[in-house]
Parts: C-alpha cells; sequence; structure tokens
C-alpha cells in the first residue's frame, strides 16, 4: 500500500504516462488498471474505463465514465449551473458516493444518524491508496486475485463535522472488465453513530434512456427475467425475508432500449451478499439516472460506537459492449475463477441421484440401500440421502420434528449411518470400476419446537421479546448472531462428517425470518453464518458442498464463495425449468446451477414430458442428477437414462468452463437455445429445444455465435461447416410434437 508521497517517488522514477497533455502515476510497471492523474482516477479493464474525480470546490467526488475504453485523453467536464428551483448543485451533479441531508434529493448511497438525532453528512477526499492484488473483506464473501489479477484503489473520505470516515474501495479485474466496489464507514469520533443505509455500489448515469432488468419470481418460479423502462421517479426492489430470496435477486442490469442479447450496451451489478438488500434506480429531476444496490435500510440500524467500522459487502461491476450476453459472460467467467474457492468450481461434479421426490419421508437402512443399488445400475455415481435420516427423541419422519437434533434416527439406523455409508460407497457405478460416492441432506440453521435442542436452548430461536414465535414449514430459524449458536451448527456437522465417508452436503434452508430482535440482527446473522460456511468448508475442502433454500431462494454470490453448486428450484418441471435456468444465467454461471431430470408426472406441475427432454434440460446445469425413483421408471424410461447420463457426462466439461450465448430466450420464442463454447474453443454444444408443437408451419433457423468465422467445425460428425456459414446461416431442426429437443456437438476443425 502506498499514499501520496511514495506516489511522487514514483513519478520521479519516471513511472509517468501522457494522457493527453496531462501525466499520471501508473498503479505498476507497464500496466494502466489504475491510472491516477492529480485528483482524477481511471480504473481500466480491456473493454472498459471508469472514471471519477474530486471536485476541488466540494471535496465531493463526481463521476465521469463507465463504459467503453478511454484512450487516456482528459477533458474537463462542463460546468454544472445551479438555476432556479430547489435542485442546488448537489442535486444537479453526477455523484461517486452521495450522502445526505445537504440538497441532493435524491436517493443517497450513504445515511448516518448521529448521537444528536441528524442525519447531515459531509464527505470531502481526503487522500487514495493504489495497493497491488486485492485486500480480503473482513468477515464477508468477496472476490479474489493476484497481482497479476486484480488491482485496488482505496479512496479515502472523511466528514470533519463529525469525525466520520468512510473508505471506498474500487478493485478492477481487467480481464472481466469488472470494477468490484465495497464501503467502510468507521467512527472515528467520541459519540456513538447509527448507519442507516449503506449501498455497496452507487452510480449516476448521464442523461439517456434506460431499460432495467432484474430477476423475480417466488418459490418454483424462481428468476423470471423482467426488462422495464426507467421513469422518471423511483423504482427498484430488495428482499426484506432476511435473505436473498426467491422473491427477487440481489442483482440488476442497465441496458439502452435497443441493447439485446448480442448487441449493445449493458451494466450489471451483482452483490455478494445472502441478505436482505435493496435495489434503487431513480430518475432525477434533471434526467440522470442514479443507480443504487446494497444492504436493505429498513434492516441495519448498525450502530458503531468510537472506533468501530461496518463493511458493506461487495459489488460486482461489469460493462459490455457486446449486449446482455456479453454482460453474463464476464459475471461467469469472473465468478467461476475468482469467486467460487471451492475445489469443485470448473470439474468433477458427479451424476448423482437425490432420494427426495423417490421416497420422501418413507425410508429406513434396507430401502434406502435398494434406492443406491438401483441408482448404481443406472450409472449414478453420488447417491444422496435426503431429509428423514435423523433425530432420536424427536424422530424426522415428517416436517414437523426432529430439526436441531444432527443424530440418526435409531429405529430407522440402528447401527448409526456408518455401515450404510459403507456399504453404498463400496458399490459400483454402471458397468465401471467407479465406486459410488455418498452425500447427505441437513438443514442445520433451523430448529423445530419438537426437538431436544429447543426444549433446552428456546432463546437460541429467533423472536422478538413477547411476540409469538410464527412457524413456517413447522420451524424457527436459528439466531446465527449468537457465536454459540454458529459453534454448536460447527461442531454437529464436523462431528457427522467425521463418522462416516461422507463426500457430498445438500446445505438446506425452508422458510425466512420473523420477529428479529433488531434490525441490526439480520446483518449479525449473516456473518455468523459466513463463519459457519467458512469454518466448515475450510476444514472440509475434499466435500462437494450445495447450497439449497426450498430451491433458489439463497441462490446469489454471496453463497458461491463457499458452495460451488446451488439448488436452482424446487421445481423439477423441464418446461419451467427452462425460463428458471435461462434467467438464473443472466447473472450466475451455468456451473452453478443444480437441475434434476424428475418423475412424470411431475410432483410439482402434474405435466407429463419426454424424458429425453426432461435429461436435455437437466444437463444444462453444472450438478446433473436424477430426482426419482428408478423402479417406478417406465420401461423405455429406464433404457434410456443411461443414455442420457453419458450424455450428461460428455456434455459437463464445456459447461463447467465454457461460455453460454442464449441465442433464443424461452420468453420470446417456442424455440428458446444456448450454445456453450469450451475455453479454447476446440468444442461447443448446442441446446435447442422446441416447447410446442409447429403444425404446417416452417421451422426456424438457429443462428450460432462466438464460434471462429473462419475455422472449420464438425457437426455431429458431419461437415466441415465454416463457422462463417454457422453464425450467418444456422442450422435447422423440426420436431414432431411438443417438447422436442436437441444436443449438437461441434468439434473444431
Amino acid at each position: 500500500m502506498f499514499g501520496s508521497s511514495t506516489r511522487t517517488a514514483l513519478a520521479a522514477a519516471s513511472l509517468l504516462t501522457v494522457l493527453g497533455h496531462k501525466s499520471a502515476v501508473m498503479a505498476q510497471d507497464n500496466s494502466n488498471a489504475v491510472v491516477v492523474d492529480g485528483k482524477t482516477f481511471v480504473l481500466n479493464g480491456d473493454n472498459v474505463s471508469y472514471q471519477f474525480r474530486v471536485n476541488e470546490t466540494s471535496g465531493d467526488l463526481l463521476s465521469d465514465h463507465f463504459g467503453g475504453s478511454l484512450d487516456g485523453s482528459m477533458f474537463d467536464a462542463p460546468p454544472v449551473e445551479a438555476l432556479g428551483g430547489w435542485v442546488g448543485l448537489n442535486g444537479r451533479f453526477r455523484r461517486e458516493f452521495p450522502d445526505h441531508g445537504r440538497g441532493d434529493f435524491r436517493i443517497p448511497a450513504v445515511r448516518i444518524r448521529q448521537s444528536e438525532g441528524y442525519t447531515v453528512t459531509d464527505l470531502r477526499y481526503q487522500s487514495h491508496d493504489v495497493i497491488q492484488g486485492k485486500p480480503e473483506l473482513p468477515g464477508l464473501p468477496a472476490t479474489h486475485g493476484g497481482e497479476d489479477d486484480v488491482t485496488t484503489l482505496v479512496v479515502h473520505m472523511f466528514d470533519n463535522y463529525s469525525s466520520i470516515a468512510v473508505d471506498l474501495s474500487y478493485s478492477i479485474f481487467p480481464k472481466y472488465d469488472a470494477i468490484v466496489r465495497s464501503a467502510n464507514v468507521t467512527n472515528k469520533g467520541t459519540k456513538n453513530i447509527t448507519v442507516e443505509a449503506l449501498s455497496s455500489f452507487s452510480f449516476d448515469f448521464p442523461v439517456e434512456d434506460l431499460d432495467m432488468i432484474s430477476l423475480n419470481g417466488d418459490w418454483a418460479r424462481e428468476a423470471h427475467r423482467q426488462r422495464r423502462k426507467v421513469e422518471y421517479g423511483t423504482q427498484g426492489f430488495g428482499s426484506s425475508t432476511g435473505f436473498s430470496s426467491h422473491l427477487h435477486n440481489p442483482f440488476l442490469a442497465l441496458a439502452h432500449p435497443s441493447t439485446t442479447e448480442s448487441q449493445g450496451e449493458a451494466w450489471g451489478f451483482s452483490l455478494v451478499y445472502t441478505g436482505s438488500f435493496s435495489v434503487d434506480v431513480e430518475k432525477g429531476s434533471q434526467g440522470l439516472t442514479r443507480a443504487l444496490i446494497g444492504l436493505n435500510p429498513n434492516q441495519l440500524s448498525w450502530q458503531l460506537g468510537a472506533g468501530e467500522t461496518l463493511t458493506s459487502p461487495e459489488c460486482v461491476a461489469v460493462y459490455s459492449d457486446n449486449g446482455i450476453g456479453g454482460m453474463s459472460r464476464s459475471l461467469h467467467r469472473l465468478y467461476r475463477n475468482h469467486l467460487i474457492k471451492s475445489k469443485f468450481a470448473i470439474s468433477d461434479r458427479p451424476v448423482l441421484l437425490n432420494s427426495w421426490e423417490g421416497l420422501y419421508f418413507d425410508y429406513n437402512e434396507s430401502t434406502i440401500y435398494q434406492l443406491a443399488e438401483e441408482s448404481a445400475t443406472l450409472g449414478v455415481k453420488l447417491f444422496v440421502m435426503d431429509d428423514g435420516w435423523f433425530g432420536d427423541k424427536y424422530p424426522r419422519t415428517s416436517d414437523n420434528a426432529g430439526l436441531g437434533d444432527w443424530t440418526p434416527n435409531p429405529e430407522r439406523f440402528p447401527e448409526g449411518l456408518s455401515p450404510l455409508v459403507q456399504d453404498v460407497t463400496d458399490l459400483k457405478a454402471g458397468n465401471t470400476s467407479t465406486k459410488m460416492r455418498f452425500g447427505i441432506w441437513v438443514e442445520p440453521e433451523m430448529v423445530n419446537p419438537n426437538s431436544s435442542l429447543y426444549r433446552e436452548h428456546p432463546d437460541w430461536a429467533l423472536h422478538a421479546g413477547p411476540y409469538p414465535r410464527t412457524e413456517q414449514r413447522n420451524q424457527l430459524v436459528l439466531n446465527l448472531a449468537l457465536p454459540e449458536v454458529q459453534d454448536y451448527i460447527i461442531k454437529v456437522i464436523a462431528d457427522l462428517l467425521d463418522s462416516s465417508d461422507i463426500s457430498y452436503v445438500k446445505w438446506d434452508f425452508n422458510r425466512a425470518m420473523h420477529e428479529t430482535p433488531s434490525p441490526s440482527n439480520d446483518h449479525a446473522y449473516m456473518l455468523g453464518m459466513y463463519r459457519v460456511f467458512d469454518t466448515l468448508t475450510t476444514r472440509f475442502p475434499d466435500v462437494l458442498w450445495e447450497g439449497c433454500a426450498s430451491g433458489g431462494g439463497r441462490f446469489d454470490p454471496g453463497v458461491l464463495e463457499y458452495f460451488p453448486q446451488i439448488w436452482t428450484s424446487d421445481d423439477t418441471d423441464a418446461l419451467e425449468r427452462v425460463t428458471i435456468q435461462f434467467g438464473t444465467s443472466l447473472a450466475y454461471p451455468p456451473s452453478a446451477m443444480g437441475a434434476h431430470l424428475s418423475a412424470v408426472p411431475n410432483a410439482q406441475t402434474g405435466r407429463t414430458i419426454p424424458v429425453t427432454f426432461r435429461g436435455h434440460v437437466a444437463m444444462m446445469g453444472g450438478s446433473f442428477g436424477l430426482e426419482l425413483n428408478p423402479a417406478e421408471l417406465h420401461e423405455d424410461e429406464k433404457a434410456e437414462v443411461p443414455g442420457l447420463i453419458a450424455l450428461a457426462e460428455k456434455v459437463n466439461p464445456i459447461i463447467l468452463t465454457g461460455d453460454m450465448y442464449r441465442l433464443r430466450l424461452p420468453e420470446e420464442s417456442n424455440w428458446p437455445a444456448a450454445l456453450f463454447i469450451s475455453p479454447d474453443g476446440a468444442q461447443a454444444v448446442l441446446f435447442y429445444f422446441q416447447l410446442r408443437a409447429n403444425v404446417n408451419h416452417a421451422t426456424p433457423w438457429i443462428r450460432l455465435q462466438g464460434l471462429d468465422p473462419q475455422a472449420k467445425y464438425t457437426v455431429d460428425g458431419k461437415g466441415p461447416y465454416s463457422g462463417a456459414n454457422l453464425m450467418n446461416m444456422g442450422l435447422q431442426y423440426t420436431f414432431d410434437s411438443d417438447f422436442g429437443s436437441e444436443v449438437v456437438f461441434l468439434e473444431r476443425q
């Protein structure tokens, strides 16, 4: 880390570059990732520049540019005049970190209530540092990288009237056109202050028409894409459930109205956080559009004593001039390589069978083993025992008891889990020598009132004084803000994993928070939860962890740092899953999605869809599996499943590491399609679907993207065809009925 004097010495050592008529200090030798020119700051990626500066009069930070690469020439923005009306200069500037109470009537990025009760702040630039690499965020998940990957600019701001300091941390990942920002608020005074609102990222766009794109839904219909025009006034969304939630995802995209999947400018903002959040977009009276994403102010009220600091979660912001698809691919690459820490991030996702929709709660040791044996016969390589295996005094034979008591049910497993685990892991998958792996379901953040844990520690459950403790799914939420609760969860899960050869854990979470003791408890819970996740995943790095929250209720970047895959939705209907998975891919890599082929009629919709279509949809996720009882498959389905498993294993390496091009969207076409291209461009796989029968009508061609126009490719062994022809003319497939699908392999010659 170095400050102003060191930068002067570096300048004297000729670490200079010419930016128009001015000279600037470079962040590092032969790199322009961070350029500092006096009090103007530029972060440069391969295809993006982000520029802001200090207003010499007010000491405020003003935004200049977030978009395509700048050539280095500096120019002064035209002066902003305070005209008639109530909006003064602060309300007319594009502000980088807008504070509250001094004439900017737009939504602030930070609001702090001081001990006297007022919420005015006057944050002014004080100094800055440039750091090679990227420091960790204390207690929070965050992107990571070395000196060759990322450079960090820290801007220090200070309010001389209240002794409040704010450090804004900007990290640029040049290869991904990604800027990552977080904020530290420190009380350097002697009296308590309360942080009431804190955004991780805020940016004021210039006057232009914009659309906002988000993901909304509910249980079993997560990640539905919504696109709407940004109007004058405020619009936004968020979560107040205590968690990122099914209702809205902590992701925002802004794009010009003419921007499509493959053309035009798009900006994506993705919050690396699992708790309640807020996204606000405001088009002010001057026509400027402010976008903010951060902690939900209704569930914050974070008190800071003298010397204490609150660190915001970080937000990843990416820019693309290759449409919304380009924005998504930047996020996918960054998250695969610089967020997910698991050894399984881009490899080794065995085909699994989960017992839930096959047996639900109705099983014992022998029926579970029989299900595992039938799974192995099909070629499954990982067997997962879901809910129902635990509870002694309060056995878990339904959803009304047992949560919190993580000991095997002695009636179902008289000798514990070890003999069953040993028997399952001795099985061979299909006609191979590969031994089965064993996985297990847990929901450690929850407790049933009918449990020994609750009877011993009722105070461990979230509650607000005398108010009733509202149950959902017959359960309450343990308060992970309490260190003793964190320690208990760490111990019981560690003991479980130490007891047997368990190599996969499905970590579930099936309700929202109610009756919290204080607004600040929500964020304290997150910090405790992250401590639990970090401790267990560090102690058990060879375990494949999957996140789940009634499906996609916590599908967010905060979980992804610790768990490389997340159960995308409890809705396993293949038709619904096309929309859910395409929507989820707007912000998250398909490698992170758990997707299963389930039985028909489907348990959620009652719909019957051919097994091939179901399998093709499921293998678009990084973790392909089965959610059924093999003994109940029709004979024709049972004959097809081994081939689908083999196909999924062939596809999987490209899904885990490749770039995804959404060629057609399910909400816009009867023929949704996606292309995945391997990192070296040598292989690609096309997923092409027909949702409804196309009677007595021509079928469209599908034009591919992302290929080398000069190269030759085979298509399922036929050809070769030029990349130019495949992208400009395309391919055509026809189907005879509803739910047609093709999985097509391309190889570069």
